[in-house]
């Protein structure tokens, strides 16, 4: 049995999560909470190997399906070493992308089929799903110009890909959210990093007890 809460975040490149991630973060452990930030893929040393793979920008040859099998790699690994420990001593998960991001980007981006990419994760998380997922959505134009002006953040090969790739990545995360309504709340992240937050931790308030 597993308790704690499973936050996930999500979003296209340049949304804001980060940002997000540690607002969330400082308050939830205001009001006591213990508070596990982390992220895929990566988190611990295993996946942050096939991370570093994954996102290599030489690595341009990289099979979608080959993609998509090592993300679920990191993913079960992550889970098995670091998430679940967490949840089960009742820590507040806060994850920088899950599975919905293998989704979007390589089930409808890449156009392997969402059912086959979930089919891979089914199998890699054991059943482990988040408690609410917030998914910052933003024009990917915009995006891609926020990483573009940011010179302390990494480049990788995801951010090398066409904006119609992007835009792509926007329309899966709108059938992830259709799929998986019950947990999946959408935020516009266009608007002052002050309101993304407001409305973020309205409804990750709502879960913590």
């Amino acid at each position: 049995m597993r308790g704690g809460l499973f936050i996930t975040i999500e979003g296209g490149e340049g949304a804001g999560k980060t940002t997000l991630i540690h607002a969330l973060a400082h308050k939830a452990q205001t009001l006591g909470h213990e508070v596990m930030i982390t992220r895929e893929p990566g988190g611990i040393p295993i996946a942050e190997a096939i991370r570093a793979v994954i996102l290599n920008k030489e690595n341009t040859a990289m099979d979608a399906r080959t993609e998509a099998l090592l993300y679920a790699a990191a993913r079960r690994q992550h889970l098995a070493e670091k998430v679940i420990p967490a949840l089960q001593k009742d820590a507040v998960v806060i994850c920088d992308r899950f599975v919905d991001s293998s989704l979007a980007y390589q089930g409808h981006a890449r156009g392997l089929g969402i059912e086959a990419v979930w089919e891979i994760n089914r199998f890699a998380t054991e059943g482990c799903m988040p408690d609410l997922t917030l998914y910052l959505d933003l024009d990917p134009e915009i995006g891609l110009q926020r990483i573009e002006q940011n010179g302390e953040r990494e480049v990788n090969r995801l951010d090398l890909e066409s904006l119609a790739f992007h835009r792509k990545v926007r329309e899966g995360y709108k059938l992830v959210e259709a799929r998986f309504a019950d947990r999946f709340v959408t935020i516009d992240a266009s608007e002052s990093p002050e309101r993304i937050v407001e409305e973020a931790w309205k409804h990750l308030a709502g879960k913590l007890v």
